[in-house]
């Protein structure tokens, strides 16, 4: 497959999660393409009135994960763009369980549906670098061909695990339908609003001490890009997609204009326990991981197939930088919680030590 080919333009297009920005910009720009008939926004939820006003172009479809397929064979759908995921629990989404309910069912649902509809041409599943896992077992790069090294520790990377295997049974089934598996570096940008956005914009940054990992980002705005190009284009196959080259987190810290604060407690508890304490929501295993190993791709594949390459990694990060320069100061409540963790995690290694 040479890079843009197309294969006939999507008439009816369905795109999933549009109560989120993720969603809502995809449904938004392939609305605007000449190229495509009808695109369906599908969510159960409402979006934001700042994305609702994207959605004028949009036909919504408010449904559940248990109506979709008759939503799917009603609207005789050609593409459907599958970009509704959780990645980490919060209260919104009732916890790790809903976001397993709604990530692993609601996907095994999705394709189900998709399996018996006789009109579809094309499936696109967002999924997510953290299919890797993160340890110290790992290569320094991972090819969409490498196997984890060990079983994820993380709830998000054990959702993705399970969809990516879904979908390769789906394939096995339909054959003739183009599926494409895009697994996405985590999203940074001016507009990203994510678990990583907001650790990077906080005034104090917990790292993990003795650990430096090389980490990747992809410019949300790219992850678009690749996306749009999938509905539009045949790409079959499993890409993994991210911004070349590199930044340890301490040069991101840098960058940002951040302090760091190490924390010593074995095991990580210590990491997730400091984020809370300083207000940064929930942290799961999926990006305490992520912290202190790191995570690197190759995009090889994707800038052959797709003759599109996101901008770097530094780049993007810099674009985050710029929308974030607020002069956020140090609260002396936020300063004192980081004090205490960080004690309280050297008294807890002097204390395993001597045992």
């Amino acid at each position: 497959m040479t890079p843009g080919s197309a294969s006939g333009a999507p008439g009816v297009v369905v795109v999933t999660g549009v109560s989120r920005y993720l969603g809502a910009n995809l449904a938004a720009r392939l609305a605007a393409d000449p190229r495509i008939g009808r695109v369906i926004g599908l969510d159960e939820a409402d979006p934001q009135p700042e994305l609702a006003a994207l959605l004028d172009g949009v036909e919504r479809v408010r449904a559940d994960a248990g109506s979709v397929g008759t939503v799917v064979a009603d609207l005789a759908a050609e593409s459907v763009v599958h970009v509704s995921l959780i990645s980490a629990p919060d209260k919104q989404h009732g916890g790790r369980a809903a976001m397993k309910e709604h990530n692993v069912i609601g996907t095994m649902q999705l394709l189900a549906a998709c399996q018996r509809a006789p009109s579809l041409r094309r499936l696109v599943v967002r999924s997510s670098t953290a299919a890797y896992g993160a340890s110290f077992r790992d290569p320094a790069v991972f090819t969409e061909d490498t196997e984890p090294r060990a079983v994820p520790r993380g709830g998000f990377a054990r959702d993705i695990l399970d969809i990516e295997g879904y979908v390769r049974g789906f394939r096995r089934r339909r054959p003739d339908v183009t599926a494409t598996v895009l697994r996405f570096a985590p999203f940074i940008g001016s507009t990203a609003d994510t678990t990583l956005t907001r650790y990077f914009a906080r005034p104090v940054v917990p790292t993990v001490f003795g650990r430096d990992p090389r980490l990747q980002f992809l410019h949300i705005d790219d992850a678009l890009e690749v996306l749009h190009r999938s509905v539009v284009e045949e790409h079959p196959g499993t890409f993994n997609v991210a911004g070349e080259g590199v930044l340890a987190l301490s040069q991101a810290i840098r960058r940002a204009g951040r302090i760091p604060v190490p924390v010593y407690e074995p095991g990580l508890s210590g990491a997730v326990g400091l984020a809370r304490l300083l207000g940064f929501g929930r942290y799961g295993l999926d990006q305490v991981d992520l912290f202190v190993h790191g995570r690197v791709v190759d995009t090889a594949r994707l800038v052959r197939e797709y003759g599109f390459t996101p901008r770097p990694t530094a780049a993007a990060f810099d674009d985050f930088i710029r929308a974030h320069l607020d002069g956020t100061v140090v609260r002396a409540d936020q300063l004192a919680a980081a004090e205490a963790a960080v004690l309280d995690g050297i008294r807890q290694v002097r204390a395993a030590v001597q045992e």
